[in-house]
């Protein structure tokens, strides 16, 4: 049965040290609040240089993808399939901050591929395709943020590289998140589309999406019915966190994974292990999931998912970090 661990324990980590272990709260859910309840909002703790915020997540199986009975599924989601999360592991509460990021780029001098190809893309004035923005990069990716925004502009390889000092620094193995690993976090003991209850309507509490606000802006698109007050990104944690205690899960931004891009999960391991094996060729696609603050309902669920090249720079694209325990 999915989620046969229920009732689950949430152990939500303050900033992990590699000088010491991290101080835990747990917070013990019964089988009917994973289902359905979802925590409030809270600022992201994890502090520059030092580790982000950390949850862990418990093993346990899952039903990934959805079913043929979803009308909005589309065919890469599936077949749904039962999958083992073997091991438990860490998974930032939080999409990565500018920052954290801007501690990486000032301590490294490190180039982005969008701050090298000079340019980023984001979406037009007219809200309805995605264009090359010359001098558009993580910093100034043609709308403002603060420091407690989630970066954006980043490559799959720009965030192996922030992995790779970050982990360095701290001792700590900090890695991207498997596909698996993403969708099972990202579900946190539900099966319907989207890890709250209400509706799609009722999302705004909870993702950062194309909404009220969005359509103020950019004519056009099916959109949430509801107004967060967020036209682009908002700072990360700003939305009610999933059962696992997780923040923007859906929406805000898209998120980088560890998988290979394959056009449907036949074949797909049943573990939480990465599928690294190309489809096609060589594995220059990569898997993004999530949804992000541009994209109607159809595209904020658990199972969406994406492709993107490991080069692609997009003010709708950003990364979480994982932790091997």
């Amino acid at each position: 049965m999915p989620y046969s661990w229920l009732p689950a324990l949430l152990i939500l980590m303050n900033s992990v040290l590699a000088e010491a272990q991290p101080s835990a709260e747990r917070l013990a859910l019964s089988p009917s609040d994973t289902t359905d309840a979802t925590l409030p909002a809270a600022p992201c703790l994890g502090r520059p240089g030092r580790g982000p915020e950390m949850v862990i997540i418990p093993a346990g199986d899952f039903r990934m993808g959805s079913p043929e009975s979803d009308s909005e599924a589309d065919a890469d989601e599936r077949p749904d399939r039962e999958v083992s999360i073997r091991r438990a592991f860490a998974l930032a509460r939080c999409e990565t901050r500018v920052g954290e990021f801007r501690r990486f780029i000032d301590e490294t001098g490190y180039r982005t591929d969008a701050e090298r190809r000079g340019r980023c893309y984001n979406l037009n004035a007219a809200g309805d395709a995605f264009e090359e923005i010359a001098g558009a990069y993580w910093d100034a990716p043609g709308f403002a943020q603060t420091e407690d925004h989630p970066v954006v502009c980043v490559s799959f390889d720009d965030a192996l590289a922030y992995a790779d000092w970050l982990s360095a620094r701290t001792g700590a193995e900090y890695r991207l998140p498997t596909e698996a690993e993403w969708e099972y976090a990202a579900r946190a003991g539900t099966l319907r589309p989207r890890y709250w209850s209400g509706g799609v309507d009722a999302g705004c509490a909870h993702a950062n999406g194309a909404d009220q606000a969005f359509r103020q802006r950019f004519a056009g698109g099916i959109i949430m019915d509801c107004n967060d007050g967020a036209l682009f990104t908002a700072p990360a944690g700003n939305y009610r966190r999933n059962p696992f205690g997780l923040s923007d899960m859906i929406g805000n931004v898209w998120e980088w994974v560890a998988d290979c891009w394959h056009g449907n999960y036949q074949d797909a391991p049943a573990d939480e292990g990465a599928w690294l094996e190309a489809d096609g060729g060589e594995c220059a696609r990569r898997v993004v999931r999530g949804g992000g603050w541009p994209n109607n309902p159809r595209d904020l669920r658990s199972a969406i998912r994406f492709r993107s090249s490991r080069d692609e720079r997009n003010a709708v694209l950003g990364f979480r970090l994982a932790r091997t325990l």
